[in-house]
């Protein structure tokens, strides 16, 4: 019993206790004592039985303590699959996060369809990549204004609408906007000296506007913005230049710029509203007669000196007005006894016969000195005009005039 626990808690005895118990179970009691020689070979005999006591046990609890190979294959697999499916929790729980990261902030590009941007006066990068996201032109703000703080043309880009593609990288949303020839606008060019009627017409051609709209919206002075004085008559007002109108502008918008044009300037020279169509119909006559810029200043001084001294003006321009015809007058036009017919009646005509250029405008609102009562352009093909005090110096200057029709047929 007492071999027995000794084996269970501490395992095999040594090897002295083998051979005592060897030699206790295998010797016959009666037997002599063994010789030294008979010992030593039982305690051999008892140590190979010992080893392979031990190599039967250590073998049984080798088996016992590990598990076949297939089955520590098969932890294996369980656990990669724990692992795994672990990992793809983890990915649909993160993956907004991890997108949010590696996600580009610009669209890859060309981009496609169309949508028109308009760039607002004085709008700002941020203002501008906020538009163009809010048109899905381009993915973010960032991507815009990164591309414009890396391009220097940026600072360039002018207000008005822009035909673009939807989703395009924001390098080319960029270059579109600030290249000014892909604005979008309404470009027309307006000489001095046009009547209302003709401005409508070039408008109209330019917009597509029917010029039934322009003449409608003539009508609404208030909302023009023209001045008191010019007593509801646009004529006059509708300012000569190269003008650019939105796509969607109206015939009311247009001829509103215009009007502003004018009104602009006319304050730039101290010009009081009370008195600015005064100088618009002086301005108006000035264009309509004189030929060159230079003479424009001399123009206004003969109106003015005639004025004073109560004679008739005498255009022939004020009489092509009434009919709205160019040329020379024929002498039923000159007998017309319309207000506007400065051949009969004195004083100004009751309003502006054209729409007069900042040259005139100037012209008429401080005419040079002098004593000029007469001119006559001596040459219709150079535009020379000559200016004359008496009445005998101008008779020459017609002398002149009619010479070079003659020798011409008054053609160029």
């Amino acid at each position: 019993m007492k071999d027995h626990l000794e084996s269970s808690i501490f395992g095999d005895h040594d090897d002295h206790a083998d051979v005592h118990d060897l030699v206790e179970h295998d010797a016959h009691p009666a037997a002599p004592p063994a010789s030294r020689r008979e010992l030593r070979e039982a305690e051999l005999a008892a140590q190979r039985a010992s080893r392979r006591r031990r190599g039967r046990g250590s073998a049984a609890r080798a088996g016992r303590g590990k598990p076949p190979w297939w089955r520590r294959l098969l932890v294996i697999v369980l656990a990669l699959a724990v692992i795994g499916g672990g990992a793809a929790v983890a990915y649909q729980a993160l993956r907004p996060v991890v997108e949010g990261f590696l996600e580009s902030n610009d669209y890859p590009g060309p981009g496609q369809g169309s949508v028109r941007v308009t760039v607002e006066q004085g709008a700002g990068g941020s203002a501008i990549a906020r538009e163009l996201v809010d048109a899905d032109v381009i993915k973010s703000t960032k991507s815009f204004v990164d591309a414009a703080n890396a391009d220097s043309k940026s600072s360039g880009i002018q207000p008005g609408v822009y035909e673009m593609k939807k989703q395009m990288r924001a390098a080319d949303a960029l270059a579109v906007l600030v290249d000014p020839k892909n604005r979008i606008v309404t470009r027309v060019t307006i000489p001095e000296g046009l009547w209302a009627t003709e401005i409508y017409a070039k408008l109209s051609k330019a917009s597509g506007i029917p010029v039934a709209q322009y003449v409608a919206a003539a009508k609404d002075a208030e909302a023009l913005g023209l001045p008191s004085s010019a007593r509801g008559n646009v004529e006059g007002y509708l300012f000569p230049a190269s003008y650019e109108f939105a796509p969607d502008s109206s015939a009311a918008a247009q001829l509103k710029q215009m009007v502003g044009e004018s009104v602009k300037r006319l304050d730039a020279l101290g010009i009081t509203p009370d008195k600015m169509e005064r100088v618009v119909i002086l301005a108006s006559l000035v264009e309509g007669e004189a030929s060159t810029e230079a003479d424009r200043g001399k123009v206004a001084r003969v109106i003015e000196n005639r004025l004073a001294s109560n004679t008739s003006i005498g255009f022939d321009s004020t009489v092509n007005y009434i009919f709205k015809k160019r040329g020379v007058p024929t002498q039923e036009m000159l007998d017309s006894d319309s207000p506007y017919n400065t051949r009969r009646f004195k004083g100004l005509p009751p309003g502006p016969i054209a729409n007069p250029g900042e040259s005139a405008i100037q012209a008429a609102a401080a005419p040079p000195a002098g004593d000029w009562f007469y001119f006559v352009t001596v040459n219709l093909c150079t535009g020379e005009t000559r200016f004359a005090v008496t009445a005998a110096e101008h008779a020459k200057n017609v002398a002149a005039f009619n010479a070079w029709r003659e020798s011409t047929g008054g053609k160029c």
